[in-house]
């Protein structure tokens, strides 16, 4: 019973990331027979390889989105604190914002270093091995 309670849902995880093929020759062939179609193939691929623009330009899109950034004010080098009246609370949840974005944690100890877009795009570059 928790065998198959098991099985259940790891098939149920495993769907999203499957499809049905529909053009190839396995589905043709079972076309022409009494076999099923149902062919399920991974797709696999990445994303294009990070720039230091692209990393700059995903950094301040998050950032014009948070909804206590006034997007007019945001630069590059605006202090969360001293120019956008930010709190240590709203850079907290600024990193985290960064961490969803780029699929990587930011220790504590170095994202309290970071209070500018300008920094925070540094560490990004830095840590994905990104150099203009």
């Amino acid at each position: 019973m928790a065998a198959r309670v098991l099985q259940q849902c790891v098939r149920s995880l495993a769907r999203p990331s499957l499809r049905l093929c529909t053009e190839s020759r396995r589905t043709r062939w079972f076309g022409q027979s009494r076999i099923s179609a149902g062919v399920f193939c991974r797709q696999y691929g990445d994303l294009p390889p990070l720039t230091f623009e692209t990393i700059k330009e995903r950094v301040m899109y998050v950032l014009k989105l948070y909804d206590k950034i006034n997007p007019e004010k945001l630069q590059t080098s605006s202090h969360f604190m001293k120019d956008l009246g930010l709190d240590s609370l709203d850079q907290v949840e600024i990193i985290m914002a960064m961490e969803d974005e780029f699929g990587f944690e930011i220790p504590d100890a170095e994202a309290e270093k970071l209070m500018t877009p300008e920094e925070i795009v540094q560490y990004i570059a830095d840590k994905k091995d990104v150099y203009e």
